[in-house]
């Protein structure tokens, strides 16, 4: 497995194209600004615990698009496989196709395994200014992001927004040393 770039809150989400069915391409993490992002990157179409992930994130899109954020899954799998998932799912939210596990591992930390390649599980939830707010890395296919932690975690982030940058900074300065925007509140 590869993997020495961990994104840490407050990190640049590395820009990136991402291959989708039909020839489009999505900007990472460009055409995620605005809104608050979430990316997850996944082992081959036949893993179960892929399967289940995706299908929970269908679900719940509509509490997604309520806190106003967007979803985007990108695995090693070719565009015909993709092209499937998506169907087999009825996913509404964007797939990427065809991704170089070892570029994609060393861009954002992500494992990969070489032979044959592909991603272990990952998951990112980028600020909607697009920094990196969490990142979820896995060796195996257990640990991935799960929904219900995205929606709480925005939901928290909406209900306890700093008044300015520098109210945030003293805030989490004076409680833990630290200038991340997940400490709570002295």
């Amino acid at each position: 497995m590869t993997g020495t770039t961990l994104r840490h809150p407050g990190d640049p989400f590395p820009a990136s194209g991402v291959n989708r069915p039909g020839g489009r391409t999505l900007h990472l993490p460009d055409d995620l600004a605005g809104r608050f992002g979430v990316v997850l990157f996944s082992r081959r179409a036949r893993c179960p615990y892929r399967n289940a992930q995706l299908s929970a994130f269908q679900r719940v899109l509509d509490g997604l698009a309520e806190v106003e954020a967007s979803i985007l899954e990108l695995s090693v799998n070719d565009e015909a496989t993709t092209r499937d998932l998506i169907a087999r799912h009825g996913l509404r939210f964007p797939v990427g196709h065809s991704a170089d596990a070892t570029a994609v591992a060393d861009a954002t930390g992500a494992f990969a395994d070489p032979d044959p390649p592909f991603l272990q599980p990952a998951g990112f939830v980028l600020d909607p200014g697009r920094p990196a707010l969490v990142s979820v890395y896995s060796s195996a296919a257990v640990g991935p992001l799960i929904p219900q932690d995205v929606t709480g975690l925005i939901r928290y982030l909406r209900g306890h927004a700093p008044a300015s940058p520098s109210d945030e900074r003293q805030r989490t300065q004076r409680t833990c040393g630290r200038s991340c925007c997940l400490c709570p509140s002295p």
